[in-house]
This record gives C-alpha cells, sequence and structure tokens, in this order.
C-alpha cells in the first residue's frame, strides 16, 4: 500500500520516462511533489524501491527505473505520446544489434540519421558541426520530423541519464517547452545540451549535475536547434 506523496512520486518518474526516456531530477521531483528539501524526495525514493515498485540502477547517477505501477493504476487510459517510450528505454545500456541481412517485409524497422558532430554536456563547445557520418536508429524512437544525432562530451547531464559519450537523437525544432532537454545554441557561437528553463523574460540553462551552475540568458541570445528524443550508448 503507498502513500499518496509515494504514488505520486511513483506516476512522475513513469510519466517523465515515458516523455523524454530519461528520469526526472531531484528538483524536478521535489518542485512537482512540492515539497521543501530533497531529503523528503530521498525518503519517498527509498520507500518506493524497499516495495519494490522503483530500482536505483548501478553505476548511473541518481538513475531509476519503474518496475511495477499500482493495480490502481492503468496505463492503458493514458494518452498516447508521439512516440514509444519503451523503444528508447530499452535502448539504454544496450550494445547494438550486429548488422545482418534481413528481408524486405522489415527493411523499415529503422532509418539512417546524420551524426552533426558533438555536443557539450558541460561546458559549451563550438557550435554543431557538419554531417560526420550517420548511425542507423530504430523507427519507433524517431516519429514524425526531421532529425540528427549528436555525441555527448562533458557530464553536466549525468542526473538525467545522459553520460559522455553516449549519442542523443535529437528531433530539429526551433521551439521547446520548460523541462524539455534541448540542444541550445548560445550567441551563435556555442552549442549545449541543457534542460530548458524560463525565468521571467530570461532563458535558463539548466544542468542536471550539482556541479554545474544554472546559466540564464536575455532570448535574444539562445536558439532552439532541437529537442532530445531518445539515446543510443555503445559498450565497448
Amino acid at each position: 500500500m503507498l502513500t499518496r506523496k509515494q504514488q505520486e512520486l511513483l506516476l512522475f518518474i513513469h510519466e517523465r520516462m515515458k516523455e523524454s526516456g530519461v528520469p526526472p531530477s531531484f528538483d524536478e521531483m521535489k518542485d512537482a511533489l512540492d515539497l521543501a528539501s530533497k531529503s523528503g524526495i530521498h525518503r519517498l525514493i527509498t520507500a518506493l524501491e524497499e516495495r519494490g515498485f522503483i530500482r536505483r540502477l548501478p553505476n548511473r547517477a541518481r538513475a531509476l527505473e519503474v518496475i511495477k505501477l499500482p493495480e490502481a493504476y492503468s496505463s492503458a487510459s493514458q494518452p498516447r505520446r508521439g512516440f514509444s517510450p519503451s523503444v528508447i528505454e530499452g535502448s539504454l545500456g544496450k550494445p547494438p544489434a550486429a548488422p545482418k541481412p534481413a528481408p524486405a517485409t522489415v527493411e523499415s524497422a529503422s532509418m539512417t540519421v546524420p551524426v552533426m558532430g558533438r555536443i557539450a554536456a558541460g561546458v559549451p563547445i563550438s557550435a554543431i558541426q557538419n554531417n560526420t557520418h550517420e548511425i542507423s536508429v530504430p523507427l519507433e524512437m524517431i516519429g514524425s520530423g526531421e532529425h540528427y544525432a549528436l555525441e555527448i562530451k562533458g557530464d553536466s547531464m549525468i542526473d538525467a541519464g545522459i553520460l559522455d559519450g553516449d549519442t542523443v537523437i535529437i528531433r530539429n525544432t526551433s521551439s521547446a517547452s520548460p523541462g524539455d532537454i534541448v540542444v541550445a545554441l548560445i550567441d551563435d557561437e556555442e552549442a549545449t545540451l541543457k534542460r530548458f528553463r524560463r525565468k521571467g523574460a530570461s532563458i535558463a540553462l539548466e544542468a542536471a549535475n550539482p556541479a554545474y551552475e544554472t546559466r540564464i540568458f536575455g532570448p535574444d541570445r539562445v536558439k532552439i536547434q532541437g529537442k532530445l528524443i531518445g539515446l543510443i550508448r555503445r559498450y565497448h
């Protein structure tokens, strides 16, 4: 039997995983449940883990996996999203399948996406480069619109489950909602992957690592270049 706050947190984590494929940060959980401090979130997560509803993933800072939901909660009653989060979640931590011949009936199961160089998850680096090569991405991860991929450099998004060396899949868009993880171009010179927020008339680019400060810019200094929809991780 879960308390109301425990159930609220569990469903919030579940919905965020469905939307973006990565768990929310502790600050986002605290704000969503209207708690005064992150210590309350720690207690709720511990209780959910002890009851077998979630699992903390090893070697990934604050990364969580939802194991089950309350019986009264029916995922079938939830609105469908524009992409299938189960494919994105399932790709985390899994090496890509070895290429092999496939019949024509399954050729459409994946498509190639251009890799446009590296993006900083840390101190911003030079703006996005030209197409360096291409990778194959499941269609279930893509959805509609134009997409590209970027290789992650840095550790500022580790609490969102995004690690140095990962490849992120980006939907090309110039707009974003608060809380989205976006590719942001600063002063037409620096590109970075951060969580998008608004601070009054200004734009805040928020890291998912307490070692990095949130950076505030005037709206004319930041251009949104795309939104994170998935992630690919390889193990060598």
